[in-house]
């Protein structure tokens, strides 16, 4: 999970920038950093664990969207649309966790 006042400069500035807003001010800035947050508890909710978002990846894509949907006050519709993409997240990371115990077992 994200504190809305440990945001990342970058994560910020990347989440800014895919949804097109090219200017600073606190306003702006604190709102999408409270969206970030909270794509951060509903995700690592969905992941299981505390996710990374600063990697290219599944939970990266996700939290963007996250935003996005929020911020055009859709989130009611969000969960249905990206199904699948939370799916093959969760997926993987089971995926990586059974290769991770076999490995062990096999030492």
């Amino acid at each position: 999970m994200i504190n809305r006042n440990e945001v990342p400069a970058e994560l910020l500035a990347d989440v800014k920038n895919q949804s097109n807003v090219t200017w600073d001010d606190d306003a702006t800035d604190n709102k999408f950093r409270g969206l970030i947050a909270a794509a951060s508890v509903y995700l690592d909710s969905k992941g299981g664990a505390t996710l990374d978002y600063e990697a290219d990846g599944f939970p990266r894509t996700l939290l963007m969207e996250y935003v996005r949907y929020a911020r055009d006050e859709a989130l009611d519709v969000f969960e249905n649309n990206y199904m699948s993409l939370i799916l093959a997240m969760q997926n993987e990371r089971a995926v990586a966790r059974y290769a991770e115990s076999t490995k062990q077992t096999e030492t």
